[in-house]
């Protein structure tokens, strides 16, 4: 087992903050296989453009780093290029930043070909900046004085293969996310609806799938256990099927590698009826947790969707009231009886209220005509000289998620 030594900056007034993010980047590290020895602090107004931390720190750190014979340093921060290759230099040990360890972690815990390539593609558009050698000047793709030299170097030869591979990775995802756009049209026409789980790392989405649907998936204590997501048909008490989605976890800072790399999978939640925000109720920063998830939530355009709060793990002891906007509940997953009142409660949202509504939509803007019947019940249409006339129901969920563009050609909602 590697041993590391964790490296934390900010000011005073972030004090708080700065150690519980060192809390979470050990718990980061113990899943990635490092034993931690200490966590280092130094409080600055500014990073220091050059170390992070001032270079008295530095030094200070290096003869830590030799008593204790640690093997890496971990910096709870994404460091510039430059900042890294001057740490190494000088602690003469690996440096990582926490984008890295993240990016090891999934890495790791990644099994399906997708997430396999979405992780590869992450590392590779991190490293890409943080390639260094003797510069461009030494090419012969260049012209002039100056720019004759010996022949291309391995710097150059790397950053090219990097960027063939990233051209590759891309391709390849986009060939993968046709075939789920596929699945998604064919679930569409079968009016299948879909729920999805999402929320901040370790807060028991698994389980709740595990519990709800029995589907084996591992649950482990620790954060990112589960990587791939997981679709599995429910049962709720109205009878309906639905589709369960079990989706990666958010942490805060997430890494925008990853966001990037992931959003083809991701995407998923954009589709589902309704989002099941799992919250670790007996976490001390379960409201800081919730507020990094609905960050990632907007970043995904995901924030119209209906959201049932789920306070979870409410059998930890948890005395504190928390509070979310909209619909919410409190359970354990591991309770039977809470397990049944979550059902009830799911169905009672995807099934509370019926729009039904007209629009004149030009018959120009065929992709408006398109939407409005994949995402309607139309029982009336006819075309009334340049101008298509519909009649349509629909759920007040996806009525929601209507784009402005398709709203402004509705006339009536009643």
């Amino acid at each position: 087992m590697e041993r590391a030594i964790l490296v934390g900056c900010g000011s005073y007034r972030d004090a708080e903050h700065i150690q519980s993010s060192l809390l979470e980047l050990e718990r980061l590290a113990n899943t990635a296989g490092v034993e931690v020895l200490d966590h280092v602090i130094q409080y600055r107004k500014t990073p220091d453009p050059a170390w992070l931390i001032g270079r008295g720190k530095v030094e200070n750190l290096a003869d830590q780093v030799y008593k204790e014979k640690a093997d890496m340093v971990i910096v709870d921060r994404e460091l510039l290029p430059g900042q890294q290759i001057n740490l190494k230099r000088m602690l003469s040990c690996k440096v990582l930043d926490r984008t890295q360890l993240i990016l090891d972690i999934f890495a790791m815990r990644a099994r399906t070909r997708e997430g396999r390539v979405q992780v590869e593609l992450a590392q590779l558009e991190y490293l890409l900046p943080r390639l260094t050698g003797m510069g461009h000047h030494l090419s012969r793709l260049g012209g002039g004085i100056g720019t004759r030299g010996p022949g291309e170097k391995k710097l150059e030869t790397d950053r090219r293969h990097i960027r063939r591979r990233i051209q590759y990775l891309k391709k390849d995802l986009e060939r993968i996310r046709k075939h789920r756009d596929l699945h998604q049209s064919r679930r569409r026409k079968m009016d299948m609806t879909q729920v999805a789980l999402v929320g901040y790392t370790n807060a028991g989405k698994s389980t709740l799938l595990n519990r709800l649907t029995g589907a084996g998936v591992p649950a482990e204590d620790r954060l990112f256990a589960t990587l791939d997501p997981t679709s599995r048909f429910l049962v709720l008490p109205s009878e309906e099927k639905v589709i369960l989605t079990d989706t990666v976890g958010f942490i805060r800072r997430l890494p925008h590698h990853l966001v990037a790399s992931f959003r083809s999978t991701l995407e998923q939640v954009r589709e589902a009826d309704l989002l099941l925000h799992v919250v670790d109720a007996s976490h001390p920063e379960a409201t800081e947790q919730m507020d990094a998830a609905e960050e990632v939530l907007k970043e995904l355009h995901s924030d119209r969707i209906p959201v049932l709060t789920v306070f979870n793990k409410i059998d930890s002891g948890c005395d504190r009231i928390l509070t979310a906007e909209g619909e919410s509940i409190r359970i354990s997953a591991l309770d039977d009886g809470d397990l049944i009142r979550l059902k009830e409660k799911m169905d009672s949202m995807l099934h509370a209220v019926n729009v039904q509504g007209s629009a004149e939509i030009p018959v120009s803007k065929g992709e408006i005509i398109s939407c409005l019947y994949k995402e309607a019940d139309v029982f009336q249409s006819k075309v009334v000289g340049l101008t298509m006339k519909m009649d349509f129901q629909l759920p007040l969920r996806r009525y929601e998620r209507l784009s402005q563009e398709v709203k402004a050609f509705i006339c009536n909602i009643y």
